[in-house]
């Protein structure tokens, strides 16, 4: 069976999937004050945070996230207040923050100044998508205000640089993950960790790597396979995991790395994999081929093939073939955790084909009749829903620790809450003329402040934005 007639019948078998369900997205929403007092103004048209019902989502009888009792060792939407958002710096060394937002983490003891404002540490972000090259910033005070010219700006700490020294090339659609990892076991001085891939990647291809955090010298080592697993399921969001989590049950494996690819790809919901470069050398060697211990996937691997096979009782409750889900954290506060994702979902009727609602056939068949391509803006063929929202979704740590134990199925653990983060947007929904179709990017978690950063992609004029969240309560 060839590569062209192997990836339309995933298609049409993805196509089949959405034609099972449709889609319906009411939020609730309840108050919560702000455990930290942000920069407002009296023009403002922001409320003071708020928090999105424990079930935020119904999307039809079949998708419908099980209701669940609250239980104490669980972070609810309730749990967040919204503290406002902040605007990125201009332009450094040949890049900027314009098509930016695949990824993000958050550093510890980056900005030693900036604690005097209540927001310590600093941000490695990779910018334009063209040039996917990393800059430190700073973390300014978020505003509660929808007028972006209200937001203070961030400063660069440190000029766009290639962390990578080249190692990836030029990439379609590229797909990033960035994750700070201070000294533990092999790994003797904090790292930064990356990720890269691209949109198509019919066979396995190193993806990982780790860079020093001094941009002007970066000295990348990688890059790594991660196990056999197929790259799309591998080499997008990047996040730590708790050490505690770690010696219960991924001895060694420290990271999260995982990726969701739209069309049934890399399964029928997002994929997420325990990986532990470091206790495969001081850097692992090049072309070195790391443990992985799958976390959760909706879907079975198939040995020396790009796609996952697939079947309607390893899907995601909530899945829809035009999902993207772009960036994850691993959050705790006291002896509450969750593990969530963002991302934009796909709301309302899925097809695969063109902006306008025009369908491309997916049948393989020469013979059946192809339309015509639209013109601009609706040329860009891919998969289309006629709705978008800004999502966070909730999982459950232990469900993930009973995959890692072999007590799941790697597709049994779903969603146990999700959060609407709609109203705090400051550009939702589809633009088609300006190449708008995602509305969420990275997300990282600063786990000492219980700050949670959340990219917004081209909310500022093309720039990205960067909205804060915390946690609060006990």
């Amino acid at each position: 069976m060839n590569e062209e007639r192997l990836r339309n019948q995933w298609i049409v078998g993805a196509i089949l999937l959405y034609l099972l369900s449709a889609c319906n997205m009411p939020v609730a929403q309840d108050s919560i004050a702000p455990e930290h007092e942000p920069e407002t103004d009296s023009s403002s048209e922001m409320s003071v945070a708020t928090g999105a019902s424990d079930l935020g989502v119904s999307i039809g009888s079949e998708d419908e996230i099980t209701p669940v009792e609250r239980t104490a060792d669980l972070l609810y939407p309730a749990d967040f207040a919204y503290l406002g958002a902040f605007r990125l710096p201009e332009e450094s060394n040949g890049s900027n923050w314009e098509y930016s937002g695949y990824a993000l983490t958050y550093y510890p003891e980056g900005d030693p100044l900036g604690a005097i404002d209540g927001f310590p540490g600093s941000l490695f972000a990779i910018g334009h998508d063209h040039q996917q090259y990393v800059s430190e910033i700073s973390i300014p005070v978020p505003v509660l205000s929808k007028n972006i010219e209200e937001l203070n700006t961030a400063s660069t700490l440190q000029p766009f640089a290639d962390i990578t020294g080249g190692m990836f090339k030029d990439l379609e659609i590229p797909r990033a993950g960035l994750a700070y990892l201070p000294p533990e076991g092999n790994q003797t001085a904090g790292k930064l960790y990356f990720s890269w891939g691209q949109h198509f990647q019919f066979e396995a291809e190193p993806s990982h790597g780790w860079s020093e955090l001094d941009l002007g010298q970066p000295l990348p080592a990688g890059p790594w396979y991660v196990d056999s697993f197929t790259n799309y399921i591998t080499n997008d969001y990047l996040f730590d995991i708790p050490t505690d989590w770690v010696d219960a049950n991924t001895p060694g494996l420290q990271l999260v790395t995982g990726r969701f690819r739209d069309g049934t790809w890399s399964g029928l919901g997002p994929a997420l994999l325990a990986i532990g470069p470091s206790s495969a050398g001081n850097p692992p060697s090049r072309d070195a081929v790391l443990d992985a211990t799958p976390l959760l996937l909706y879907g079975e691997p198939v040995p020396g093939a790009p796609e996952i096979n697939t079947t309607e009782a390893m899907r995601m409750r909530l899945y829809k073939p035009s999902d993207e889900w772009s960036g994850g954290a691993w959050l705790t506060k006291g002896e509450k955790s969750a593990v969530i994702l963002v991302g934009t979902k796909a709301m309302g009727e899925n097809w695969y084909g063109f902006a306008n609602g025009v369908v491309y056939p997916t049948s393989g068949d020469p013979d059946e009749t192809y339309p015509e391509v639209p013109p601009w803006p609706f040329d860009d063929r891919g998969w289309w829903s006629e709705e978008i929202s800004g999502l966070v979704i909730f999982y459950d740590p232990d469900d993930l620790a009973a995959v890692a134990h072999g007590e799941l199925g790697t597709w049994e653990p779903q969603p146990y809450a999700t959060m609407s983060l709609d109203s705090y947007l400051f550009d939702p929904g589809f633009n088609y003329e300006r190449g708008k179709r995602y509305l969420l990017g990275a997300v990282t978690f600063d786990r000492e402040q219980g700050y949670l950063y959340i990219i917004e992609r081209q909310a500022d004029e093309e720039k990205s934005l960067m909205h804060v969240f915390q946690i609060v309560g006990e």
